[in-house]
């Protein structure tokens, strides 16, 4: 559950396990997008499922950067 890891402890497992799975796109680019999605959410009344719901707004931007390059 999110709510027993710190913000760094959640991004860093979010940006680890997108890394393994997009090997193509540079890791502090993954660090960079895991971050912004992640305070963008980070706010809002949703703790529990922090950790997915930024996985899947990272996951969804990283494919357009892969696709754009």
């Amino acid at each position: 559950m999110t709510t027993d890891m710190s913000d760094d402890e959640v991004m860093a497992q979010v940006a680890q396990k997108l890394s393994e799975k997009n090997a193509d796109i540079p890791r502090d680019v993954i660090d960079g997008v895991v971050r912004e999605e992640y305070f963008a959410i980070a706010g809002r009344p949703v703790r529990d499922y922090l950790s997915v719901l930024t996985e899947r707004a990272a996951k969804r931007r990283l494919k357009k950067l892969a696709k754009a390059s």
